[in-house]
């Protein structure tokens, strides 16, 4: 018999190509969004080259702009509401004691993956030393003065801030406004002088700044949440509340994704007109540029996917896939804050990652986890010095690690904060501080690369956090289960007595048909295994079939009603 090759089975070893294509297509609707979104990273690169060329005026940016500020605005608008509700209720599904553990495994992990992005970056840096006496000289002139404000940050500072942003005096300001150390000039008379000579100090006052203090609201979140949780019952309408809410808003955030293409192209294009000099920035800045981007590369397909494997022994690649649309987003908004509905999307529907533990993490490592940043801060602080044909020692070395990794912890959620970071490094290693202002000219692109790290450092951290505490999750469950079972026995010990439905065998030698809505009493039947007397009225389980003998056998049931049709 001839053999037939169908199109929906295989044949020969080799699948049909009608079952190929259908894979196919499977796949394009499965990362259509993916798919549309990396069209409008390519798309805005390549049209904002092309109208560089017609040199547009400063109206025409602002409206090519306008699209992707709307789209950054919707992302940014979500976080606020989405931080609380992932918090509130991922805290509180978990216990006092895990929360606690999750949190030093969370900070430890952070501090352990930015300290080894710094040490990456020194590597890096030194080997392909892309720092150069000439290229200083080439932009000192396109370079922008820094303020004194900044100048004057360090490190203590850094820390005071941190403390103050985490226990915030105010709840509702803190949506609005962080704590933030400035120094002012302040003029005070020279003493022992009979003149009226005056001398100016700086002197350190804390004031506020526009920004979310994310940090402060997360603390309370998760102080919240755990004592919600060890409420129990009482507590369940408020969880619930905040599941809702949780739910609500990342159905939210799926609608805004579908904007991403036309807002991710939008903001590429329009940054890439806004740069001046675009020719001679990256031709002097171009190493600089490649080893941070190298690094970033290198961390995140190598060192990152090797930790995953190593601690949690499944497949790197497919977790790394399934974050490309956070990794995209991410590079178009520079912002892990603005990017963090799209990670919980991502992790939730993709990663599969336990949401007790990806509501926990995601939120706290948007702030503190600076992966990128740190990376940078090491690579900027070494970069100035060879400008500067400075030596530097082990020591320094050290120094600039230790110093990258503290700050970039200590750093607040704001644009630009990795060159404020690098002026506290180099006050630590004596180097001049005046040059930071030339890494402005390209930080809009580096910001982008370094935000991909963090972001997806962040979902990494969640997967191996979740990993690690495995053990502790099915505990969790397993008491739940417990518990459940408990109120389930409880409740039936509580409820009235209710007596249950007796079966009988309907016997009769009459062959007569049984039709919907028949009434049948135990005088005109035989209720065989016992019944009731005279007038009690049963319900019929089955259909009439015919038995042995001649004899029409139905399944009949006695109810507490007494009275039932067929």
């Amino acid at each position: 018999m001839e053999k037939r090759q169908s199109s929906i089975s295989y044949s020969g070893g080799k699948m049909s190509p009608v079952r190929v294509t259908d894979m196919r297509w499977d796949w394009v609707r499965k990362n259509l969004l993916l798919l549309l979104t990396f069209s409008g990273v390519v798309f805005g690169v390549i049209v904002g080259l092309g109208l560089r060329l017609l040199s547009p005026d400063k109206t025409t940016i602002l409206l090519l702009s306008y699209p992707g500020e709307l789209f950054i605005r919707m992302l940014k608008l979500m976080i606020l509401p989405l931080v609380i509700a992932s918090l509130v209720s991922g805290s509180a599904s978990l216990n006092a004691k895990m929360n606690g553990r999750i949190v030093v495994r969370t900070i430890l992990y952070f501090l352990g993956t930015s300290l080894l992005n710094a040490v990456l970056g020194i590597i890096l840096v030194v080997a392909i030393h892309p720092g150069s006496a000439l290229a200083k000289q080439a932009l000192t002139s396109e370079a922008t003065s820094i303020s004194s404000q900044a100048s004057n940050v360090n490190i203590l500072d850094g820390f005071l801030d941190l403390g103050r942003n985490i226990f915030p005096d105010n709840l509702f300001q803190a949506s609005f406004q962080q704590v933030h150390t400035v120094y002012v000039e302040n003029s005070v008379p020279l003493p022992g002088n009979g003149t009226d000579t005056e001398i100016t100090e700086l002197v350190r006052k804390v004031k506020y700044r526009g920004g979310t203090n994310t940090l402060g609201i997360i603390v309370f979140c998760l102080v919240f949440g755990t004592i919600l949780g060890s409420l129990g019952k009482r507590g369940a309408v408020v969880v619930d509340f905040f599941s809702v809410i949780d739910a609500v808003i990342l159905k939210i955030v799926t609608g805004i994704m579908w904007l991403s293409p036309v807002g991710v192209a939008s903001v590429i294009l329009s940054k890439i007109l806004s740069v001046d000099n675009l020719g001679t920035v990256m031709s002097n800045l171009g190493l600089f540029i490649v080893t941070v981007v190298v690094g970033v590369l290198i961390y995140q397909w190598i060192i990152q996917n090797l930790l995953y494997f190593v601690f949690t022994r499944r497949n790197p690649f497919k977790f790394y896939f399934n974050l490309l649309e956070a990794w995209v987003t991410a590079f178009a908004t520079a912002s892990t804050a603005a990017t963090l509905p799209i990670t919980f999307r991502c992790m939730n529907d993709k990663c599969r990652v336990d949401p007790r533990i990806s509501r926990f993490v995601l939120p706290i490592g948007a702030t503190v986890n600076m992966d990128g940043t740190a990376l940078f801060v090491s690579v900027g602080t070494i970069f100035i010095a060879q400008m500067n044909e400075i030596s530097l020692g082990i020591g320094e070395y050290a120094t600039i690690a230790v110093t990258a990794t503290a700050a970039s912890v200590a750093s607040a959620s704001v644009p630009s904060a990795a060159l404020v970071l690098i002026l506290i490094v180099l006050q630590a290693v004596n180097l001049p501080t005046g040059d930071v202002s030339l890494l402005f000219t390209i930080d809009w692109l580096v910001d982008r690369f370094r935000t991909t790290n963090n972001c997806l450092g962040d979902c990494y951290s969640a997967a191996v956090i979740e990993h690690w505490s495995q053990s502790e999750l099915s505990a969790m469950d397993a008491e739940s289960k417990h518990e459940f079972a408990d109120d389930v026995e409880k409740a039936a010990d509580l409820a009235p007595l209710v007596t249950p439905p007796l079966h009988y065998t309907w016997v009769s030698d009459q062959h007569e048909p049984l039709h919907d809505n028949d009434i049948i009493t135990s005088t005109s039947v035989n209720l065989e295994k016992g019944g009731g007397g005279g007038g009690e009225k049963a319900q019929c389980n089955g259909k009439p079939s015919m038995a042995e003998g001649g004899e029409l056998c139905v399944e009949v049931e006695v109810t507490s009603e007494q009275t039932t049709k067929i």
